[in-house]
């Protein structure tokens, strides 16, 4: 059967300013990091996507080495897409990323021009697209000069492969550089990816002021701890979570004294009417230089409890302060090295 997007998609969602660009993101988008590969029965994930973008979720975000395998997560979406989202193309914004690993040999991962461009047109032809709307530099690489990876964006951008560049995981000294260098050749940084939530606070640490002056957007990935801020682990380990099959998320870091923070940032959450991950993701989004949180979702219920977050985004001095006492550092953020550069 043939896919009609829902007529009252705009009703349903807020959209935020990038940054001082002239682009709007939904409050709240979809990353395809997990459950979009090959692993995955792929009409669950066309049902996702689907009702994502009926409830106004305008932004896919995915990475060319997403799966599993590395590549199927693109493809899968491009599957989808011609047969779904074609006609929308231009309500919908696409992007995607290269800078770790993706295929053997030299030029199969980090910053250097032949990897980024490269990796690029083996995304668009994956997805089937001319173009995406944002393209990202994924991780900052030392090895390789800063002009070359930021040149790479830029001719990514000015090619019409790609329609604005970003950057994902670069500490505050580099996005400040990072910026500077893609002013000067006239393609401004539109938005950095960090990791971020209530057990990974290090954007506080300068980088959201860094985006600030710079004029750049922020779009939190992992506002859910990699799923430690829901319900799942209140009471262990349950089987086919992502600590039990040790994706991104490893059993060491449930410790007694995580899980004791997360039960009380749980009570908080039922005392605000809403789920654990609801409050976390309104969490993320309490500074207005947050654009937007990024979820994934591996059901349609999964997303809609989601997106019912933004049911409830005000919070009163007396509730941040108190979540302030349990909102603390986990260990949990698998992308600071790239940020310590």
């Amino acid at each position: 059967m043939s896919y009609e997007a829902a007529d009252n998609r705009y009703d349903q969602i807020s959209y935020r300013r990038t940054g001082r660009s002239g682009l709007k993101l939904p409050a709240i988008s979809l990353g395809l990091w997990h459950n979009f590969g090959d692993d995955k029965p792929i009409e669950t994930q066309r049902a996702i996507l689907r009702r994502a973008f009926d409830l106004g979720v305008t932004h896919f975000d995915l990475a060319n080495n997403y799966g599993p395998p590395y590549g199927s997560a693109e493809t899968n979406f491009g599957q989808i897409f011609a047969q779904d989202f074609r006609p929308y193309r231009d309500e919908l914004i696409i992007s995607t990323k290269a800078g770790y690993d993706m295929w053997p040999g030299p030029y199969g991962e980090w910053g250097s021009r032949k990897y980024l461009l490269a990796s690029l047109d083996q995304s668009l032809k994956r997805m089937g697209v001319e173009y995406v709307d944002i393209f990202y530099s994924h991780r900052f690489d030392p090895e390789t000069p800063l002009e070359e990876t930021m040149g790479a964006l830029d001719h990514a951008v000015r090619s019409g492969k790609a329609l604005y560049a970003g950057i994902s995981s670069y500490s505050p000294e580099r996005t400040e550089e990072a910026a500077a260098i893609l002013k000067d050749m006239g393609t401004p940084l539109l938005i950095h990816q960090p990791s971020y939530s209530m057990l990974n606070r290090w954007i506080e640490g300068g980088l959201l002021d860094t985006l600030e002056q710079v004029g750049a957007g922020c779009i939190a990935f992992s506002p859910l701890a990699q799923g430690m801020l829901t319900d799942k682990y209140l009471n262990g380990v349950p089987e086919g979570s992502r600590a039990s099959q040790g994706k991104s998320l490893s059993p060491d870091l449930l410790t007694d004294e995580t899980l004791a923070h997360v039960r009380k940032l749980n009570a908080m959450a039922g005392e605000r009417g809403q789920s654990l991950a609801q409050m976390a993701l309104a969490w993320t989004l309490r500074d207005p230089r947050v654009t937007s949180a990024l979820i994934g979702a591996s059901s349609v219920a999964q997303l809609e409890d989601s997106l019912g977050a933004l049911d409830n985004l005000d919070f009163a001095d007396e509730e941040l302060a108190a979540i302030d006492a349990d909102a603390v550092e986990a260990g949990i953020n698998l992308w600071a090295a790239s940020s310590r550069h």
